[in-house]
């Protein structure tokens, strides 16, 4: 084991690092590229420990979650300042209220940044549950390369028939909801695909956006809502998984976890800064095709 904890270079802990921080938030997923990257390069100490039910490469995903989290919380920290500045505003107004009314988001004194935290957070539990009961069981059983190239070219047709789908189904009068509009039920709906990203290839920003479009959002405020959503749910996944880095899985790795976490807050805090930027006026399309186009590559190359 310490032999296989050594061959971690600081060299592979920074790629990865980049790679965990771009593409957790482009929607072509980060655990895919994470499983099919290494046996690309030929990086077989880390191939090798991925679909073990206790390895070190397991925890060393956990520092580059805690720091694509943190790269996410840097570029919306005026976001969440402002979100939690509303839960204490509405938890004011309820003393008058009553407590009932924190759960009545139709009222018309409702605070719009209260409720946004509300539906961040019921749209959190589902796939908080299932990761709890299941993440771990997944990842051993399908972290293997030809796995996540299969899933990879899923995310492409989830991607592409989500953009199909929008445009026969959604009429040229029809208004968009914003996030202010956003219903509870399908705020827990979108919050609900993310369960799908448990699976190696297959995006958690993707089938968020692609729900949140099915819901009537915009691109601007689909990819809005899937990037505030994901920072809680990358983050305390990380950090319930912090004792597997500090214990005995993470000898030997704890400084590449390190250099790895703040290379991949460095690429995620750029990626949601172009991201936000890009679906102000465009799609999903390229990041479909790039899906496909790779993942049928995989498994040519893995099958």
């Amino acid at each position: 084991m310490s032999l296989v904890l050594a061959s971690l270079t600081y060299f592979q802990s920074i790629v990865m690092g980049l790679v965990q921080g771009v593409t957790e938030l482009f929607p072509v997923s980060s655990l895919g590229h994470g499983v099919l990257l290494p046996a690309l390069l030929g990086w077989h100490n880390l191939v090798k420990s991925q679909s073990q039910s206790e390895s070190f490469f397991l925890a060393f995903l956990v520092g580059l979650h805690v720091g694509t989290a943190l790269g996410l919380i840097v570029f919306y920290w005026r976001t969440w300042l402002s979100l939690f500045k509303g839960f204490f505003t509405q938890l004011g107004k309820s003393r008058t209220a009553g407590v009932s009314s924190l759960w009545k988001l139709s009222r018309p004194d409702i605070d719009p940044q209260y409720r946004l935290l509300f539906l961040l957070v019921i749209a959190t539990i589902p796939v908080g549950i299932v990761g709890l009961l299941l993440e771990h069981k997944l990842r051993v059983l399908f972290t293997k390369p030809l796995d996540a190239a299969i899933f990879l070219c899923a995310n492409g047709v989830i991607l592409l028939g989500g953009e199909l789908l929008r445009r026969r189904s959604r009429p040229a009068h029809r208004r968009s909801v914003d996030l202010d509009t956003l219903r509870p039920r399908n705020a827990l709906i979108i919050g609900s695909s993310q369960i799908l990203a448990l699976f190696a290839g297959i995006s958690r920003s993707g089938v968020s956006i692609v729900t949140g479009l099915s819901k009537q959002l915009d691109y601007e405020n689909a990819a809005e809502f899937a990037f505030l959503l994901a920072t809680p749910v990358i983050l305390l996944a990380g950090v319930l998984k912090l004792p597997d880095l500090f214990g005995p899985l993470g000898n030997g790795i704890r400084m590449q976890a390190f250099v790895g976490a703040l290379f991949a807050a460095v690429a995620a805090y750029f990626s949601v800064r172009f991201l936000t930027k890009w679906f102000t006026t465009r799609t999903l399309w390229p990041f479909g095709v790039y899906s496909l186009i790779v993942g049928i590559a995989c498994v040519v190359r893995f099958g």
